[in-house]
């Protein structure tokens, strides 16, 4: 009898997985003992989490997901086992392309804002595994320096959910055959769980050797006996819980700490030098960075970098281009230097000061390739979203990577453009986290050092996705003027919905001139310059506004048109 009643619970709970809200619940707090045995490449967690019912419907069972290749052992609440039925869930938030599923029945519906306390254990293995990449046709090499992910012998290194669901998340499935759904998915994610806090203690089992070093992207709190260390995390951040293990060496610099594996000292100088030289540039720009930062090596020498917060996973080369080392110093210290909950902010601005600082070396051309090259999908990701609601994916709001990371991007660049360098700076020297609590307050720190009104810039910008411009000159007119030269009425026409500050350029016989110009959207603009021998050409925009449509920004001017 006691059979087929518990038969019926989980064939009830196997059914009501189709209907399951798998987002409903917030994971507001982590406390895991975390063992990894690097010889064996397992890992097995005990702990608690707590959730929080975020929906608007009482919430009878709850979905916890880990990776596919970790298995549930225990779950429990009030130190009484649930009830609960484990599933495969394919999904390409990790790395094998699946999840394993517990759909767990609740001994009482968690009303709306209610809590919940589970007390939770789970093992398994993490190899490297690329399944997810090469299912939709990356080649395998290129997909294992993608997805590095692993627990090994020689080195281990293991990223959070979007990698690894190595802690337990809940989240609809996504795929990468189909568009943005993982990186919309990984989106609602960071909306809900990215203040979440963790406590989390690793131990390494070293098998008899010398203990492997413990690092993760958080606060170390404590040594937690031996081979263990304890790490806290205030929020989880957007990086999600990221460590690794290996017999790692410091180097240890004002403004940075570079962890290297064994014989890589030469490399880890090398990073360390870069980072010196793009210190100033920050300090000079944003300030002094107001916490350290941390370079953990890869072993993989070919791994893609990974970044969160102030930690930087990534391999050293002593041979490396310093420049480049550089571009990623800037990039990490930002982070080090202005802390921001807007994503826009705290994102944008790293990767502007790597574009300024691009600039400083080797021009303004190159500082807007390199915005280019990393906006590629821009436009697109604006196509996809020109039909939504503009306020949903607005700058202030928005969880795609391309729009918090790349368009922000050209916003600060625009602004630094409209109100000039050193208003910015000033306006950023006073920024403050603790006190962003409205969309606003960046606006009203530029606006005061600017004496500008950048209302209209920021409501098409940043609180509304109001997609972009389309620039055209629609005319241009050519006349000759006493004492020789001419003056070109140029009519500049702005077919997107959102308006900027553009620069028009006249190109003439033996030289150029040209000015910024106002086009709201929807609107045209006219503006007058004057070129001392025959004028050839207008083009507006040089690529510091990004535009839907960069195909018409030229205009050939007529031999006949004075």
């Amino acid at each position: 009898m006691k059979f087929f009643r518990v038969l019926c619970v989980l064939c009830g709970l196997v059914l009501s997985a189709a209907a399951l809200d798998r987002e409903a619940f917030t994971f507001t707090k982590y406390d895991l003992q975390v063992r990894v045995e690097p010889e064996q490449q397992r890992l097995g967690v005990r702990g608690r989490i707590a959730l929080r019912n975020d929906s608007d419907a009482p919430q009878k069972n709850v979905a916890l997901q880990i990776s596919s290749t970790l298995s549930w052992r225990s779950i429990q609440a009030g130190g009484k086992p649930l009830e609960f039925v484990s599933q495969p869930y394919v999904s390409d938030v990790d790395h094998t392309g699946s999840l394993s599923e517990a759909i767990v029945l609740l001994p009482q519906a968690i009303l709306p804002k209610g809590t919940l306390e589970l007390s939770v254990g789970y093992e398994g293995t993490i190899p490297l595994d690329a399944t997810r990449l090469a299912r939709i046709g990356v080649p395998e090499e290129i997909a294992q320096h993608s997805d590095w992910d692993q627990i090994s012998k020689a080195a281990t290194a293991v990223r959070g959910i979007g990698y690894v669901a190595w802690y337990p998340v809940a989240i609809e499935s996504a795929t990468l055959s189909e568009g943005n759904s993982v990186f919309e998915a990984l989106g609602r994610w960071r909306s809900r769980e990215i203040n979440s806090a963790a406590t989390i203690t690793f131990c390494a089992d070293s098998g008899g050797a010398e203990p492997a070093v413990i690092i993760a992207n958080g606060t170390p709190a404590s040594a937690a006996g031996p081979g263990c260390r304890r790490y806290d995390f205030s929020a989880i951040g957007a990086g999600g819980l990221t460590f690794a293990f290996g017999a790692y060496t410091s180097l240890s610099k004002p403004s940075l700490d570079v962890e290297y594996l064994p014989d890589h000292r030469v490399a880890a100088e090398a990073y360390a030098l870069a980072t010196d030289l793009a210190a100033s540039f920050v300090s000079d720009w944003f300030g002094p960075p107001r916490q350290s930062g941390t370079v953990v090596e890869l072993a993989d020498a070919d791994a893609a970098p990974y970044e969160s917060g102030t930690f930087l996973f990534t391999p050293l080369k002593p041979d490396a281009d310093s420049r480049a080392a550089q571009l990623t110093a800037v990039y990490q210290l930002m982070h080090a230097t202005i802390e921001s909950p807007r994503l826009w902010i705290y994102e944008g601005l790293a990767h502007f000061a790597q574009a300024v600082y691009r600039e400083q070396h080797s021009g303004r051309q190159s500082a807007l390739d390199l915005m280019a090259q990393r906006a590629g999908g821009l436009a697109d990701a604006e196509k996809a979203f020109s039909q939504g609601d503009a306020a949903r994916q607005s700058l202030i709001n928005t969880t795609i990577e391309d729009f918090y990371r790349n368009k922000a991007t050209y916003v600060w660049w625009m602004l630094r453009d409209q109100v000039g360098e050193p208003a910015l700076k000033k306006a950023l020297a006073a920024y403050r986290a603790d006190q962003d609590k409205e969309p606003s307050y960046v606006q009203h720190l530029i606006e005061a050092q600017s004496k500008r009104d950048l209302e209209w810039f920021f409501d098409d910008w940043v609180y509304r996705d109001r997609g972009l411009p389309d620039f055209r000159v629609e005319s241009a007119y050519a006349r000759a003027i006493l004492g020789g030269g001419y003056m070109v009425t140029i009519t500049v026409e702005n077919l997107g919905n959102a308006g900027a500050e553009v620069p028009v350029t006249l190109h003439f016989q033996g030289g150029e001139v040209g000015e910024k110009l106002e086009v709201r959207a929807k609107a045209k603009a006219v503006t007058r310059l004057e070129s001392s021998s025959t004028p050839l050409e207008v083009v507006v925009n040089d690529g510091s506004v990004p535009e839907s449509d960069m195909g018409n920004n030229s205009f050939k001017i007529q031999a006949g048109s004075n």
